[in-house]
């Protein structure tokens, strides 16, 4: 459910005004990237994802059927925690399940299970033995992944945020630029995976074509989704990473 203004345990002094961004964020809450909607507090520079401005005080997941998460401010103890679906640490907002230690960003914890816009179909995965797209390896420790219908299109969900941090750090902290300057190189690092696809299909220019445009659709849906807002595609982003 989506409010114009709310008001946030973690930000008291101001009220958080719903807005819609194109340009990435960082979440002051669980303290990863986001990009879309957001609630914000313009006086503080304040950012938050949708499901950390209004989360869920327990859910269950799919992939853990005997576990029950909590909605937890920072991560409990003074071990490190890392998220079970993309293998990142996890430093601020989290869902942990106290019987069995598993945690979970809260985008991670609301990726969906299906992404469908009538001609692409991907699924979300515990574990996938294919090769992933973006780092060619066949699977990963931990890491969730997104597959298509036809199981020929693979993408780690850690994956997909290793590319987004290393653009995110580019823009935040790049040295002597503004952040639009800094905005446009995000859309010039993020698309080696065009590269990545074309060598699979070396034999074939058609079936390379192809691919790539299944693969772009499928990118612009992962991305979305794990920044936090799986409902738009962000035309100003995704829409030219597989351009270049």
């Amino acid at each position: 459910m989506k409010y114009n203004e709310i008001s946030h345990f973690s930000h008291p002094q101001h009220k958080l005004r719903y807005e819609y961004s194109e340009f990435p964020f960082k979440c002051d809450g669980c303290k990863e990237v986001g990009i879309g909607s957001r609630y914000k507090c313009t006086i503080c520079d304040y950012d938050l994802h949708m499901h950390c401005a209004i989360p869920s005080a327990s859910i269950t997941h799919p992939f853990y059927k005997k576990c029950c998460f909590q909605f937890l401010s920072r991560p409990p103890g003074h071990v490190p925690r890392y998220c079970n679906a993309c293998e990142k640490d996890i430093t601020g907002f989290m869902y942990h399940c106290r019987s069995c230690g598993f945690d979970l960003h809260p985008c991670c914890a609301k990726l969906p299970m299906l992404l469908d816009d009538g001609d692409v179909k991907l699924y979300l995965y515990r574990k996938v033995s294919a090769t992933c797209h973006r780092c060619g390896r066949k699977g990963r420790n931990r890491s969730w992944s997104y597959r298509s219908t036809c199981k020929k299109y693979n993408l780690h969900v850690a994956c997909v945020k290793e590319m987004l941090v290393d653009s995110w750090h580019e823009i935040y902290f790049g040295h002597g630029d503004n952040h639009n300057n800094n905005y446009r190189k995000l859309e010039n690092r993020i698309p080696s995976l065009k590269g990545t696809l074309q060598t699979h299909h070396k034999k074939s220019k058609g079936k390379a074509q192809k691919c790539c445009e299944v693969a772009g659709l499928a990118l612009q849906f992962i991305i979305s989704a794990v920044l936090g807002d799986p409902t738009t595609l962000i035309a100003g982003v995704v829409a030219s990473l597989m351009s270049k």
